[in-house]
């Protein structure tokens, strides 16, 4: 039998996933600038949905989904991957990428939060501080300047569904809790895909007649299909291959890396200003990360 990885592997691939994860979330927004949003998340789906058709089938001997799980994967598609993503694209382009990088590595606090709110699960101080750090930095960025005459206008409304969209994805990983155990990971993700597909499709097809996709260049196309691999299924996969190595309370500390590959794509391949408040805000963001994933389990209350 084969050894496992060492540990420098796994946790190469856990900040590798979280790069990827800051890397598409930046670069969206090239893509909300020449695509409208709707259309742009229903080619994402359609391309994934394609890509992800050898976990879609059930494995042999595999039973059945149950009610209660089709239910589960229609909440979690409909947060997770419609609502995230809409919330996402319409967020990325109207505020900067290290904005919606920044306010996206506050996801560990808002789960822990909506674990205290949903799941009863007791409350620390720990988690308290990291709240408090995430709301600071998110409104630091509001002092921060944007990129063009008329980006500060609309960075707010950015901003706000940019959290929104952290909301969403909170309550996606909530739910995951009650799959994990019985499907594997990637199966997972291909069904929701597929919901999310089913869910985006009328508004994809609504916007698809009043858009020349043949005036997309090759470039931006590549930029789609970086995105909707990269998102359905490379980052799921190195998470879940980094997990097997390493305790879930230290791989979260490698979500610190989703700012920082968000940050330096805004930064060294977007042109996009970098100021001192862009820098406390990721200071504390990245702050309540590491309070949240360093501490120790919550306990049920």
């Amino acid at each position: 039998m084969p050894a496992p990885p060492p540990r420098f592997g796994a946790y190469l691939l856990l900040a590798g996933s979280m790069t990827l994860v800051g890397t598409y979330v930046a670069l969206s927004k090239p893509l909300t600038a020449a695509i409208p949003v709707f259309l742009l998340a229903f080619l994402r789906f359609a391309i994934a949905a394609v890509a992800m058709l050898p976990w879609t089938p059930g494995s042999q001997g595999e039973a059945q989904l149950t009610r209660i799980e089709h239910r589960l994967l229609f909440v979690m598609s409909f947060f997770g991957n419609f609502l995230f993503s809409i919330c996402m694209l319409y967020g990325v382009s109207m505020t900067t990428a290290t904005a919606a990088g920044v306010i996206m590595a506050t996801l560990p606090a808002v789960v822990a939060l909506m674990s205290w709110l949903l799941l009863r699960e007791r409350l620390t101080p720990r988690v308290v501080l990291a709240v408090v750090l995430a709301v600071g930095g998110i409104g630091l960025l509001q002092f921060a300047r944007g990129a063009g005459a008329g980006a500060r206008d609309t960075a707010w409304l950015g901003n706000l569904l940019m959290f929104g969209a952290v909301v969403c994805e909170a309550t996606y990983v909530i739910i995951a809790k009650r799959l994990a155990a019985t499907r594997t990971p990637l199966r997972v993700s291909a069904l929701i895909n597929l919901w999310g597909l089913a869910l985006i499709t009328p508004f994809g097809l609504w916007q698809l007649p009043r858009y020349d996709l043949a005036a997309v260049s090759a470039s931006l196309w590549l930029l789609l299909l970086f995105y909707s691999l990269g998102a359905s299924l490379f980052a799921v996969w190195m998470w879940v291959a980094g997990l097997k190595h390493v305790p879930a309370n230290q791989a979260g500390v490698f979500t610190v890396a989703l700012p920082l590959a968000a940050t330096a794509v805004g930064v060294f391949v977007l042109d996009e200003p970098f100021t001192p408040l862009h820098a406390g805000a990721m200071l504390l963001a990245s702050a309540g990360v590491v309070l949240i994933t360093t501490g120790p389990h919550a306990a049920p209350a």
